[in-house]
């Protein structure tokens, strides 16, 4: 049997009608818009159902959309390998400091990446068994990957701006 993107769509919206928000190709991917209250039960539902199969976690971030009326999201890749189907689900808010499930009870794998997406963007993983900073250190003042955090070291006065045309 070849899973096909609508399979995909009627399989999800069938059981979670009122928690799906769109589901479109984007870049030639399914990517399926999920409110946040659901987004933990519609990930356990792909992964569990023998259909469906999506028992691999590729990645999972955070996005920052500085001048969006929902400014954050957790972006989730999935992939289903004895199919070779890949789908994006995508959960947006719009909390200072986000908050989600984590998916560390599904899969191991998603330890590191709650924590990658905690230490770069401060959005923070309900049951999650170790959430700290993974890359930067531990002192660190803000989120380095959200859009309002400075480029350039504002503390640092070795560097003259007139060698870089400033």
């Amino acid at each position: 049997m070849s899973l096909t993107t609508e399979d995909i769509t009627s399989r999800v919206t069938e059981k979670f009608n009122d928690k799906i928000e769109s589901a479109e190709m984007v870049a030639d991917m399914l990517t399926i818009v999920v409110k946040k209250d659901a987004i933990l039960d519609v990930i356990t539902f792909l992964k569990n159902d023998p259909t469906l199969n999506f028992h691999y976690l590729t990645t999972c971030c955070g996005i920052h959309y500085p001048d969006a009326e929902r400014r954050f999201a957790m972006m989730y890749q999935l992939h289903n390998m004895p199919e070779n189907v890949r789908i994006r689900l995508k959960s947006f808010t719009n909390e200072e400091e986000p908050v989600y499930p984590s998916l560390t009870g599904l899969w191991g794998s998603a330890n590191w990446m709650e924590r990658e997406t905690y230490d770069f963007f401060g959005f923070r993983f309900t049951g999650h068994p170790d959430l700290r900073r993974i890359l930067n250190v531990d002192d660190m003042v803000g989120w380095p990957l959200r859009k309002e955090y400075p480029l350039e070291d504002q503390a640092r006065y070795d560097k003259d701006d007139k060698m870089f045309g400033r």
